[in-house]
Order: structure tokens, then sequence, then C-alpha cells
């Protein structure tokens, strides 16, 4: 008998990565938020890779990114993050940066400011937030 082993394994569905959980506002305000963002984690090299996947296409590659670090993991050093196979440099500041901002900039396309949900935070809460600055 002939064991056709091909029929034997599991179907499997194509990786897909997670959507970042993001609102953009339709245009810029000076002075207000260019959209907020709700991250899963405090992790802040694998938040930051689904947001770059976002972002990227919009406003060309996420180069730096600034914010109050005591919300945040980061590795040792941490000045730098490596998001979807390129370095984005990350400035800290523990003083004068609201800690639920984080500013993100690119070479291409300029900065944003985008409020930050903290990743604790429940669907019902995070939903009104979202739709209110949005």
């Amino acid at each position: 008998m002939i064991l056709d082993t091909a029929q034997l394994r599991p179907p499997t569905a194509p990786f897909r990565p997670r959507a970042a959980r993001l609102v953009l506002g339709p245009t810029r305000r000076l002075g207000r938020p260019d959209g907020i963002w709700w991250p899963r984690t405090r992790d802040l090299a694998r938040e930051l890779g689904e947001l770059a996947d976002v972002i990227d296409p919009l406003w060309g590659r996420l180069t730096h990114v600034a914010l109050d670090p005591r919300p945040w993991l980061l590795g040792p050093g941490g000045a730098i993050v490596v998001v979807n196979d390129h370095e984005v440099a990350v400035d800290r500041f523990a003083e004068g940066l609201n800690p639920h901002r984080i500013l993100l900039r690119s070479y291409t396309a300029g900065y944003w400011d985008l409020l930050v949900v903290p990743p604790l935070t429940s669907a019902s809460s995070a939903a009104r937030i979202m739709a209110a600055v949005a």
C-alpha cells in the first residue's frame, strides 16, 4: 500500500501579519494630533513593525521616533530599533513629552504626531477614544 503524505498534512493558511490599530485624520491641523494609535503591547520594536506596515506606504519609510520611554519596553541601549529590516532611531524624552503621544518622522515626508491609547485599554473605551479623535 502506498501512502500519500500530502493528504495527511493539515491545510495551512498563509501567514497574515496583524494590522496596526490606527486612525489618521483627513487633514493636518496645527496643534492637533495627526491621528491615534492603539498598540497591542508595550514592546516598542514589535509594535513599530505593525505601525510601519501602514505608515511606510503612506508617508515614506519611518526613520525616527520620539517618545516618553516610561510606558514602553525598550531593549538595552534602545537608541536604535530594527523595524521591518531597517533601523529606526528612537529619541527618548522623559520630560516635556506626553506619555500618550508619539512623534514619527520620515526623511521623505516630514513628521506626524499620534496620540497613543494604552495597550491595556478595553476595546469599548479605545473605540470611543479613537472615534473622538477621528
